[in-house]
């Protein structure tokens, strides 16, 4: 008997192996209803749709990080055309990994598939698959002589022959069009089965507006959602921008947008400081001293002197509307800081923590799907950004933003920078996970439970104190409670005594992927992101009818008031039901309220990796006295004795309804503070999901590229020129082979010159702190790159951005042909774009990349001169001077008074040498 009970205890071991830590299961009270056949097995779609059946009201789709794996890694996870998939476990703790919304299994399986389409350069291979069916349909055929885009050689493609061929040749013209739809660098594509996902057969559309799209793309496509044309209607708009009132106003109850309205309240750096400054003093400084003493300038600069004058420096000086660290700069005295623009002015948190010498930071994700009721999740894992240069306390190191600044977008120039090369590694480099720090942290002795509950409140307490006037903006403008939601990228600084300071709060934090470590989270915690937001599983009959029925209810001023007989019936109490157990209580609600009940708890139910911190069991002992009696809403207004401030907020307390129905008399909801902690500090149970290529560095054919480059010279010479387009893009990638340089192989010729350059562009370009203060000639030079770069980075981006309104449809008269230009493109080193540019610029006298063609302030073409780096060097004689110039004496005079520096000091450190060795 005991040896059949030992037998069955490791058995029950090895069954839970691949599980997560014991944390509590799912609620009994909340499940998840599929769409079932005779035998009571789910349908294969279902394996895609969470919260209902598909048709039903709650139906959602589901997203998962598995369908970002190679075709051979995730071809069970899809759905076939004929048979039954087991039913999908939304489980919020405890699953198995493979059966999670958003998570494969934990050993994922490192290999690549050794047979491989490379889908990028044969688009021709699907036609000849086509005219050539009964040649393919034998196993392991060889496609052979296969025509390269770009140098004409013959490549052997081999095809995977497991159920594959035969969808790719039946669905040819269909795979064709689907593989312009996907991203460059995608090499393995599935694409026969992504018309069987549930989104397909919906039409469920996505819109982006001004964002960055390689990893949501990716995910939205692999799912099965297509992106919208022209006015097409959308499920998900994801946008990096504000909202106007006139899409919110129009929306939907089916549509989901990424933003709530005035969310600038939060993401504002001027505007998240004032609001915080007002809770401090309605609500006392003690409770909210989450960020450092700040003041805006220059209405507060009297202020700033005065505090100074009672505690000296350093202070930090960031642009109240800006991001990626642009025009941040330290300064030690007031005096420093320029008086020409509104900044933001704080305390410099002079004792950080450091890792290994090096400041870092945190980015944390906060996930809010809805203000009133305030319901804030906080994502499980989060990043660790770390400074490249070590922490100095001094002041000739304080314009020194590679030691100050741990943004990415700085760092990421410095030559010394780490970067993280595994994502199984998460402790290694200058970029490390939230997971990893904790424990970390825990292994050196610290209160990491402590540190993360102060986290918590920090977070809760920064969006108590802007909640107030987004909620307003949500009454008059968003039509229905479950269209909006928001992801912010909290920046969190600790000190050394592992106090957290909120730095600010980013409205649409990058989504970019330039590492697996970057992958693994990011993917994990979109497609988690997006399950718990839910996206309706709605085809488009089921939304015409909505549709139809939603417009006899919408108008302008439509906010969500209930009918004054579900107010006298909900607003017993404020929200207060005692005596009464949680389903009578349930029961008691009114539709609205039984409304967002029953999503909080759908959402709570598939959230994935997110973890609620509000409401919890206990938030309202802990917050509570900061929410307003009467309508359960986060005040940050003083309220004048005899006024009302409830003007357009009705009396009702959804807050604390929402809090008794889910933590009550039965507490069905589990969700403890060590619950919390132990998932924060465990490690995301999968490795790298998207596959990466070097974009800007991928090798090219020499020889081809000269001999392209002789061609178009011929045409110039012959009187053919570029178009705008062709020459802003020769011109930005003439750029990006620079900015790879200077972070490579540095050279101070070259730096003064894009410095020059950049200084008389303008526009976005900042002056770097460097040349402000011309007192510090002891600048590393390896710093002083990175700066540089930076700010030719950033040139780039908005350049790019600015190039994509234009368009080449045809080929004009006398112009380069479009197909030559782009094969050029895709071969040319930094030679022959030089090559190119300076050509056409010295013998058409235009300027197309910098300037209109038919533009009336167009200068004169500068001569250029021969030789190697000749074009770069003319390039700051190419911008127009006038109101956006500035002052080159500074950056110049740097750059000679630091030579002349560094040879003075060489010269006495070689003295003081000789003196000691003669001693």
């Amino acid at each position: 008997m005991q040896i059949k009970i030992f037998i069955f205890f490791l058995l029950f071991l090895c069954g839970n192996s691949n599980q997560r830590l014991n944390m509590p299961t799912k609620d009994d009270g909340v499940t998840t209803a599929f769409k079932t056949d005779e035998n009571n097995e789910a349908s294969a779609d279902c394996k895609w749709i969470a919260s209902g059946s598909i048709g039903s009201r709650d139906a959602v789709l589901v997203f998962r990080t598995s369908l970002l794996k190679p075709k051979t890694e995730r071809n069970s996870l899809l759905p076939k055309d004929t048979g039954a998939d087991p039913p999908l476990k939304i489980d919020h703790f405890g699953e198995d990994d493979e059966d999670h919304p958003s998570r494969t299994t934990q050993n994922c399986n490192k290999v690549l598939p050794s047979i491989a389409v490379n889908v990028k350069k044969n688009l021709t291979i699907y036609k000849q698959l086509k005219q050539t069916t009964d040649v393919i349909s034998n196993q392991d055929r060889e496609v052979s002589s296969c025509k390269d885009a770009h140098n004409s050689s013959s490549c052997n493609d081999e095809f995977d022959e497991d159920n594959r061929n035969q969808s790719l040749i039946s669905n040819c013209d269909e795979a064709c069009e689907e593989l312009a739809s996907f991203n460059d660098d995608d090499n393995f594509k599935d694409i026969g089965n992504v018309h069987n996902m549930p989104a397909r057969k919906m039409e469920i559309k996505y819109k982006f507006i001004q964002t960055e799209t390689k990893l949501l793309r990716k995910i939205f496509q692999r799912h099965g959602l297509s992106e919208v044309k022209d006015d097409e209607n959308f499920s998900i708009l994801w946008t990096g921008i504000h909202i106007k009132p006139d899409i919110l106003r129009n929306l939907a109850p089916y549509q989901r947008v990424n933003h709530f309205p005035r969310s600038y309240e939060l993401t504002r750096k001027d505007r998240l400081y004032k609001n915080i400054e007002k809770m401090q003093h309605l609500r006392g400084i003690k409770h909210f001293d989450i960020v450092p003493q700040s003041f805006i300038l220059p209405s507060e600069y009297k202020d700033l002197i005065s505090a100074h004058n009672k505690n000296r420096g350093p202070w930090i000086v960031k642009p109240a509307a800006s991001s990626r660290g642009r025009g941040i700069f330290i300064v030690n005295t007031p005096d420093q800081i320029p008086q020409d623009e509104q900044v933001l002015v704080c305390k410099y948190v002079a004792d950080p923590l450091c890792i290994d010498g090096h400041k870092c930071d945190l980015r944390v994700y906060v996930l809010v799907t809805s203000f009133d009721p305030l319901i804030i999740y906080v994502y499980e894992e989060g990043l660790v950004r770390l400074a490249t240069v070590k922490y100095e306390r001094a002041t000739e190191s304080l314009w020194n933003p590679c030691m100050h600044l741990c943004n990415y977008s700085i760092n990421k120039y410095h030559s010394d920078y780490i970067k993280s090369r595994d994502a199984e590694i998460e402790d290694v480099g200058h970029k490390w996970t939230l997971s990893a720090l904790l424990r970390h942290l825990k292994s050196q002795g610290c209160n990491t439970f402590k540190l993360m509950a102060d986290i918590e409140d920090l977070i809760i307490k920064s969006i108590f104190a802007c909640a107030q006037t987004i909620i307003s903006a949500c009454r008059m403008f968003v039509p229905n409670g479950n269209n909006c939601f928001e992801l912010y990228g909290f920046d969190i600084l600790i000190d050394d005594s592992l106090k957290p300071w909120l730095l600010e709060v980013n409205l649409s934090p990058s989504m970019g992927v330039d590492s697996p470590l970057d992958s693994k989270v990011k993917a994990c915690l979109i497609t988690d992101l997006l399950t718990c937001v839910g996206i309706p599983a709605y085809s488009v009959e089921m939304k015409a009818q909505y549709d139809n029925k939603w417009t006899r209810f919408r108008n302008v001023n439509y906010s969500r008031r209930m009918p004054s007989a579900d107010l006298s019936a909900g607003s017993n109490s404020n929200g207060m039901r005692r005596g009464t157990n949680a389903t009578s209580l349930y029961q008691s609600l009114t539709t609205e309220e039984q409304r967002f009940v029953r999503n909080a708890r759908l959402q709570n139910d598939r959230r994935g990796g997110f973890v609620r911190i509000f409401p919890t069991d206990e938030s309202m002992q802990r917050y509570g006295s900061f929410l307003d009696v009467a309508t359960g809403i986060p005040i940050s207004t003083p309220v004048v004795q005899g006024q009302t401030p409830y003007s357009m907020i009705l009396p009702h307390n959804y807050n604390l309804v929402l809090f008794n129905c889910l933590y009550g008399h039965d507490k069905k909801e589990r969700n403890s503070l060590l619950e919390r902690m132990l998932q924060y500090e465990r490690a995301l149970p999968i490795e790298s999901l998207v596959l990466f290529t070097d974009e800007n560095h991928k090798s090219k054919c020499v020889e081809e590229g000269q001999r392209l480059r002789k061609h178009i010279l011929n045409l110039i010479d012959n009187g053919s020129e570029l178009t705008q387009l062709q020459a802003r893009q020769a011109f930005a990638l003439y750029l990006e082979a620079i900015l790879h340089r200077l972070t490579h192989e540095p050279r101070d010729f070259h730096e003064r010159l894009i410095l020059k350059f950049l200084n008389r562009v303008g526009g976005i370009v900042k002056t770097p702190a460097f040349s402000r203060n011309s007192q510090n000639f002891r600048i590393n030079s390896k710093a002083r790159t990175a700066m540089v770069a930076k700010l030719l980075g950033d040139f780039l981006e908005q350049y790019n951005r600015d190039t994509e309104a234009y368009v080449d449809v045809f080929d004009h008269f006398g112009m380069i042909p479009r197909g030559l230009f782009g094969d050029f493109l895709s071969q040319a080193q930094e030679a022959d774009l030089e090559a190119i540019l300076a050509q056409h610029t010295n013998v058409t006298g235009n300027m197309p990349y910098l300037y209109n063609r038919f533009g009336l302030a167009t200068p004169n073409t500068p001569p250029i001169p021969s030789g190697l780096y000749g074009f770069l060097r003319a390039l700051p004689a190419m911008v127009v001077t006038g109101s956006v110039s500035r002052d080159f004496n500074k950056s110049d005079g740097y750059y000679k008074s630091n030579e002349r520096n560094t040879t003075l000091i060489k010269t006495e450190l070689h003295n003081i040498k000789s003196i000691s060795v003669d001693k």
